[in-house]
Formats: C-alpha cells, sequence, structure tokens
C-alpha cells in the first residue's frame, strides 16, 4: 500500500471532510505518476506528427469517455498492462495543468485503490495546482 492509497481510504471514509480533501489532493499534487505511453514507432504516421520531445500518451475508452491512464508505481503500470511499458512520469502538479477536457483519468487501474477523477475534478485540481483556489472540490465521491 502506498501512500497516496492510505490517503485514499481516510478520503473515502468521509468525503465531505475538507481536511482529508486537502491531505489527499495535496499529496495527489505531489506526487510522481507513471503514465504508459504509445511507441510512435507503432502507430501509423505518429513518427511524422509529433515533434521532438512529444510523446501519444495511452488514453482507454470506456463508455464513451477517455481516460488517461496513471499509475503511482511502474510495478502497478507493468501489472496492468502484463508486460513492461513505455512511459513517462509526470507530477500530479503536471498532470493538472496540462489535462484538456474532456480527458478523464484512471488512477491505479486494476488495484484495490484505483479511483476514476472526471472532469470536474480535474478542472478543480488544476485551479488548487495554480493557486487560484482553496475549499473544498465537493467531488472527490464521482
Amino acid at each position: 500500500m502506498t501512500e497516496l492509497d492510505s490517503a485514499l481510504e481516510i478520503l473515502l471514509q468521509d468525503l465531505a471532510d475538507p481536511d482529508r480533501q486537502s491531505r489527499y489532493y495535496t499529496l495527489f499534487l505531489a506526487t510522481t505518476f507513471f503514465v504508459p505511453i504509445h511507441d510512435p514507432a507503432t502507430v501509423e504516421g505518429a513518427a511524422e506528427s509529433l515533434n521532438e520531445g512529444d510523446v501519444m500518451p495511452l488514453v482507454v475508452e470506456s463508455e464513451g469517455h477517455d481516460y488517461l491512464m496513471i499509475f503511482d508505481t511502474r510495478e502497478r503500470m507493468n501489472a496492468w498492462a502484463h508486460h513492461e511499458v513505455p512511459h513517462v512520469e509526470l507530477q500530479g502538479e503536471q498532470l493538472a495543468t496540462t489535462s484538456v477536457p474532456p480527458l478523464q483519468w484512471a488512477l491505479n487501474a486494476g488495484t484495490d485503490h484505483s479511483k476514476l477523477f472526471l472532469s470536474e475534478e480535474i478542472a478543480w485540481l488544476k485551479q488548487m495546482a495554480g493557486g487560484l483556489s482553496g475549499g473544498t472540490c465537493g467531488c472527490a465521491g464521482r
């Protein structure tokens, strides 16, 4: 169990508690995540369309929504993929400030500590990361 898993368990005990929200989301923004990416050589036309340094993150469609797959450990990412996968490492703050709607996130898919981040919650995290928001999210349980 990771520190983020523990914070999520505590948050889920009382989603409306601002102290629990603050602990979880502050930790989330400071955590380094592993984001699986496509190998451009395996995606038709990708090598020509990407600028140097660009990557193609793995996005999974489910029930009409696109989810960026993110994991808090490399082992969880590789277990989910059933093999070692290329990836980038990004802090939660970077994810929040660069994510564009309607993209949503799936954290630690396939584990007992998975969580979906929906657009409203990501927008709130973006504000929090930019120092524009205090207050409570009101969206942790979605």
